[in-house]
């Protein structure tokens, strides 16, 4: 892509601003001045640090201040490790943020509602870029990584979507998420707030004790034709394995999958989890497999054997946790 004079000009900017976050970083904040002692966020403890993401070297030699996520999975993470404050955009989201964070981002700009342009991006100057997905770094969308890199803005890409088979996580476990709360924490200097966090996620986990043991489960996401649905080595199966549930589609080596109606019928699943987009509602999901005679007949059909959560609980990120509890609360309400 070639870049016009006032985007080269934009970048000489962001490498100032950049410059100008390393001096004063040179200096100590003032014991007595809580608001200069704010401005510091939790860098305390921070350390320079090189990842190799999907790929792509990642090396961040100060903590970014100025940060845009794109997918609700990456901005809730910035949410969840106390990172707020560095959110100079949001794009892409998938759905509300849970009522914990609410609030958070009011004075946060929404930069697109799917994944924003070049020009877009640079408005704002970010030094760092957080994607939930590879896609979101192409020339057509946010712009390529090396592109970005050029003007001084690191990029990553929640390992969870690498899609690369060296990188892509084969399979999707909690201790692989974990290890992202770490890894985006140490950007920060915020290894602290990540063990927190991490023990919280834990703790959720620990009070389900497989309680779909011995059951078989369909994962829906998406698509009519042809269904969209959970494979064996992503979030869904991540998140099927922690309630006991047999996916049923465990034979495809891949996050997800399109099938076919007959497929879904012939391996007849005990339940059918449901997920919850604005754009593809679990109502509509419903509506499909009960308004067609053949998949109306099946018995968890038939009896609205039916577990939903919403769609940003379906990709790897910090909602996975309580999405495990609440899938399990739903599923022992089924008395099965």
């Amino acid at each position: 892509m070639a870049l016009s004079p006032s985007r080269t000009l934009r970048a000489a900017l962001v490498g100032v601003a950049a410059g100008a976050v390393a001096l004063a970083g040179c200096g100590s904040a003032d014991d007595d001045d809580p608001a200069e002692a704010a401005a510091t966020g939790p860098a305390g403890d921070f350390t320079p640090v090189t990842v190799d993401n999907c790929g792509t070297d990642v090396s961040i030699d100060s903590p970014p201040e100025r940060v845009v996520t794109i997918k609700s999975t990456a901005t809730e993470m910035m949410l969840a490790l106390g990172l707020a404050d560095r959110l100079v955009g949001t794009a892409f989201s998938d759905g509300p943020l849970p009522d914990q964070y609410a609030g958070e981002l009011d004075d946060v700009p929404v930069l697109s509602d799917n994944v924003p342009g070049q020009e877009a991006l640079l408005d704002v100057e970010p030094d760092f870029v957080y994607g939930g997905w590879e896609s979101n770094f192409g020339a057509d969308t946010a712009g390529e990584r090396p592109s970005l890199a050029d003007f001084g803005i690191a990029t990553y890409v929640s390992p969870a979507a690498c899609q690369e088979p060296a990188y892509q996580p084969d399979p999707m476990t909690f201790d692989e998420l974990f290890t992202e709360i770490r890894e985006v924490a140490s950007f920060f200097g915020a290894a602290e707030r990540a063990d927190e966090l991490i023990a919280e996620q834990q703790a959720l986990l620990d009070q389900v004790e497989a309680p779909g043991d011995g059951l078989t489960a369909l994962w829906y996401s998406s698509g009519e034709d042809a269904p969209f649905v959970g494979g064996d080595i992503g979030a869904p199966a991540m998140m099927m394995g922690q309630l006991g549930v047999e996916n049923i589609f465990a034979d495809i080596d891949a996050t997800w999958s399109n099938v076919s109606w007959e497929q879904i019928i012939d391996r007849n699943p005990d339940v059918i989890v449901l997920v919850d987009a604005a754009w593809n509602t679990a109502d509509s999901k419903i509506e499909r497999l009960e308004g067609n005679p053949a998949t109306a007949a099946l018995p968890a059909v038939a009896g609205q054997r039916y577990l939903r959560l919403p769609f940003p609980a379906s990709e790897a990120g910090v909602r996975n946790a309580q999405a495990v509890v609440d899938l399990a609360a739903q599923l022992e309400e089924l008395g099965l």
